[in-house]
């Protein structure tokens, strides 16, 4: 791919600077760009980085002096984080699968196929699958029965759709994405001894035996629109009704969504996030990577976690949360404060403790 400086600036909505006419093949680290690149330098700390490259074209940060730093054409943007997802777009090679229906794909003669769909080696298409126009199925995936996946859907390769989910319009899936299994959810004629367990808090943990029967999943999983899914990241079905996940949602990679589990819109799910069964996410809630949710929680919109937070109860709306046991972030960042004073705190203690012990009653 090669853009000039003028087209990439016009296509960001940016501002070209210089000869805008100079032919750009990629996007390099301003210390690793040639001539031909675009070395990327959205903060003052690259500088350096850039006069000491064979850079003649960069993306800098708005205000920056690009005549100084030697080059002979500049691109500045206001808003240089938002700027690289309309960069990255314009320069991504994609993955090079092949258009069209691989001789290998098996398709069921029920299936729905809209226009210019692609299914490469080796995938499946059950019966009664509904795929909207525009849509990649990459090698070894799997679409199970009745399935529906809109349009401009781009699946990479090992994903599995199970049967039943319904996804919306321009849904991205990385390697090895599971969605669609079955629940967690399992029984025992009397209560478990985990349930006994966290009804007493602790107190009482029975002891007998005990085996687990099937709860089986027959909801499903529903997709909004705009949705991306990690690599290896699952989502069950639901018991009764779907696992819902809104639109504009961005799943990590080895992100796990239990069964029953709604997610609201623009909602963010970092790396290693696991939420548990029935709990209800909020709109625009980010939870940092490795934040575990307990089961049955309600956790409001514009909520943000630290990362390894562990929410186990219910969070309002507007909360930055932190911790184990989660609590709001102000108050956890002030109990690490205490317990780094801890040691010289106890230390103090013990030097008091030493001088009132050889205090006379007189004294």
């Amino acid at each position: 791919m090669t853009y000039t400086v003028r087209e990439i600036a016009l296509a960001l909505g940016a501002n070209a600077f210089g000869a805008d006419d100079l032919l750009l093949d990629r996007v390099a680290e301003p210390i690793d760009a040639g001539p031909n690149d675009l070395a990327l330098a959205l903060s003052p700390k690259y500088a350096d980085d850039v006069i000491g490259s064979d850079a003649r074209v960069a993306m800098l940060w708005d205000g920056a002096d690009w005549q100084a730093m030697g080059l002979e054409a500049a691109i500045i943007v206001p808003g240089a984080r938002f700027a690289m997802a309309g960069l990255t777009a314009k320069f991504d090679l994609g993955q090079g699968y092949c258009e069209g229906i691989h001789p290998s794909a098996i398709i069921h003669p029920d299936a729905q196929l809209g226009e210019n769909v692609s299914v490469g080696p080796l995938a499946i298409v059950e019966s009664g699958v509904k795929i909207g126009d525009h849509s990649v199925i990459g090698p070894q995936c799997y679409v199970g029965t009745d399935a529906t996946i809109g349009q401009n859907a781009f699946l990479r390769d090992n994903v599995t759709i199970a049967a039943r989910v319904t996804i919306g319009e321009n849904f991205w899936c990385q390697p090895g994405a599971r969605i669609g299994g079955d629940g967690f959810s399992y029984a025992t004629v009397e209560k478990s001894n985990a349930e006994e367990a966290r009804k007493s808090l602790g107190k009482s943990v029975g002891t007998r035996e005990q085996s687990w029967e099937r709860i089986h999943s027959l909801g499903a999983v529903t997709i909004g629109d705009n949705v991306e899914v990690g690599a290896n990241a699952t989502i069950d079905r639901g018991t009764i009704r779907d696992t819902r996940i809104g639109n504009g949602v961005k799943i990590d990679n080895l992100v796990m969504v239990a069964h029953n589990v709604t997610v609201g819109d623009n909602t963010l799910l970092c790396g290693l996030t696991g939420i548990a069964g029935s709990s209800e996410i909020g709109s625009n809630v980010v939870l940092a990577g490795q934040t575990g949710v307990g089961d049955n929680l309600k956790i409001g919109d514009n909520v943000i976690t630290g990362g390894g937070t562990k929410l186990l109860s219910n969070v309002p709306a507007g909360r930055m949360m932190l911790g184990n046991p989660a609590t709001k972030m102000e108050n956890q960042v002030e109990s690490y404060k205490s317990l780094r004073r801890l040691p010289k705190f106890m230390k103090d203690m013990a030097a008091l403790k030493k001088a009132v012990s050889k205090l006379t009653p007189n004294d």
